[in-house]
């Protein structure tokens, strides 16, 4: 399986350099001097190997240095290129409380035992989320009511993740799975029909 670990966002200047969003917990060994990515353009198949030449953090972002990328021409040229790993290739984690996100993706997610709704099925991971705050499990929920439904990724919240049996257990604080939970008040009535008139 392809595992994404980087993207080209844009390039940097007019030496070839490119603004990477890195999406690994390793980017110090993903993007060293001499590592070899291997990217794609998205909905292309064929890969290409880019060997790196220079990195260096700027502004909060990863630069990075290609070899054969000399102009800001060439640059732009990789805007939304796909650096990929093979999951096969990963080594596997030696904390039993960390996991790959392919690892999560696909699990089915119910509410723990010993609660009223202890058992209850709520969806399936979709993709794990990394933003500023913390990790967010995204559920395809297996009611309609949305598209979405968002678990934030910490013990009090996720206490058990078994990859053996396929299945995350969530304790949800009161409110979590509702739908109108961290609307403004406004919005929700507004969709139930009782906003003001």
């Amino acid at each position: 399986m392809e595992l994404v670990v980087g993207r080209v966002a844009k390039s940097h200047g007019i030496k070839g350099e490119v603004v990477v969003e890195v999406r690994t917990d390793e980017p110090e060994e993903r993007f060293a001097v001499g590592a070899v990515l291997r990217g794609r353009k998205p909905r292309e198949k064929n890969l290409q190997n880019y060997t790196v030449e220079a990195a260096r953090e700027h502004s909060g972002r990863l630069l990075l240095r290609l070899n054969g990328v000399v102009d800001r021409t060439t640059a732009d040229a990789l805007r939304g290129t796909l650096f990929v790993v093979d999951s096969d290739d990963l080594p596997p984690s030696g904390d039993p409380d960390e996991f790959y996100d392919h690892e999560l993706e696909g699990l089915t997610v119910r509410i723990v035992e010993g609660r009223p709704d202890g058992g209850t099925v709520v969806g399936t991971v979709r993709e794990v989320l990394h933003t500023a705050a913390g990790e967010l499990l995204s559920l395809r929920p297996t009611d309609d009511d949305r598209a979405e439904l968002l678990i934030p990724f910490v013990t009090e919240i996720v206490p058990t993740v078994s990859i053996a049996d396929g299945v995350i257990e969530i304790d949800p604080p009161e409110g979590l799975l509702d739908p109108d939970f961290g609307e403004p008040p406004s919005k929700a009535s507004q969709r139930d029909g009782k906003g003001d008139r």
